[in-house]
């Protein structure tokens, strides 16, 4: 996400770590990352990765389906339509035009972004679209649906590494062959969960304040507005020990420390930490839902029967898209959802309390 002043280029970065010697793994990827998405599009073929709207209009469509089902049992309020990290409005577009089929239709289209280049896309699919660059500019007149879709797996992490003298932050310096993290020289036992405390030597634990804030802020409004807002990423059921950040560069994994700015960063949602924020603000929180069994739920197998009968050849093509959401060994079980809903409405379909 860019930062208010620019984002420092890579090379900036790099002398900038070089200059304080060591900065924390969380401040190198907020950098890093606001660089990366700032000059960029990074989706499709020609960019670094692919997210399931891109994959297929099923998914859109599902979410759309998913949000008139939610509208209709709520009584049918009038609601703002918000996204968080939209990308390029390829999910906003399909789920709006699902659910419009049902008459839900939003008072207004809401997205939190600061890509200029992710702006433009999403403004050629979506006309009328508002943008934000935080989700406190959100409108607060009406109940908010929002919808974050790997939005949450970008956003800063710190980790903790155990070593012979206990945990310490990992921090990110120069090393003879390049940018390396290593063990800070601080104490760090009162971040680790109690749980993990004992984990044995070597282990990393991570921790992502900035999204648990962010969610945070989303349930407050949910709480003070109405409505709801549906997580996906891919992520677990903390806490849980484990390296996780990654990096994507057309398409392929890279090392997250060479070439910062020029990859997308990336670390698994700690799903039951995003509930605990939740919870804190008064939301209500969902069981955790593979995106496999989520999609099965809402009904992907019929809507690709469907497809296919009116395309018959791209039958083979759509059931190829299917099996990429939904299969254990693709997306299925990697991918989780979550939904956090205002304390008034009901229960969101494919989840359970």
């Amino acid at each position: 996400m860019q930062l208010p002043d620019g984002p420092p280029t890579p090379e900036e970065l790099i002398r900038q770590v070089a200059a304080a010697r060591a900065t924390t793994v969380a401040d190198y990827m907020a950098a890093a990352n606001a660089h990366y998405y700032a000059t960029r599009d990074p989706l499709g073929a020609a960019g670094d990765f692919t997210t399931a709207p891109e994959i297929s209009q099923m998914f859109g469509e599902l979410v759309g389906l998913w949000i008139a089902d939610l509208w209709s049992r709520a009584g049918r309020p009038a609601f703002h339509y918000a996204e968080l990290g939209p990308g390029r409005g390829t999910l906003a577009a399909d789920a709006l035009r699902a659910a419009a089929r049902f008459g839900c239709v939003p008072a207004g289209i809401h997205l939190v972004e600061t890509s200029p280049t992710l702006r433009a896309a999403q403004l050629a699919r979506l006309p009328g679209a508002e943008h934000h660059d935080e989700v406190d500019a959100l409108p607060d007149d009406a109940p908010l649906i929002m919808v974050a879709n790997e939005f949450f797996d970008a956003l800063p992490i710190h980790q903790y590494v155990r070593t012979r003298d206990g945990w310490r932050e990992r921090m990110v310096e120069r090393g003879e062959r390049g940018l390396v993290a290593v063990p800070g020289p601080v104490p760090a036992e009162e971040a680790i969960p109690a749980a993990l405390r004992d984990a044995a030597e070597g282990a990393i634990v991570e921790t992502a304040p900035v999204a648990a804030t962010i969610l945070q802020r989303c349930a407050f409004r949910l709480v003070r507005q109405g409505g709801a807002l549906l997580a996906i990423d891919y992520g677990y059921a903390g806490p849980a020990v484990g390296d996780t950040l990654q990096a994507m560069k057309a398409h392929q994994y890279a090392d997250p420390f060479t070439d910062p700015g020029e990859a997308d960063l990336t670390a698994h949602v700690d799903f039951t930490a995003l509930a605990d924020a939740a919870r804190t603000a008064g939301v209500k929180a969902s069981t955790l839902a593979t995106q496999g069994d989520w999609l099965r739920g809402l009904g992907i197998d019929a809507r690709l029967e469907t497809l296919a009968a009116a395309s018959p050849g791209r039958a083979d093509e759509l059931r190829g898209q299917r099996d990429r959401l939904v299969e254990p060994d693709a997306m299925g079980t990697l991918f989780k959802a979550m939904a956090f809903t205002a304390p008034a409405w009901p229960l969101p379909a494919g989840f359970s309390a």
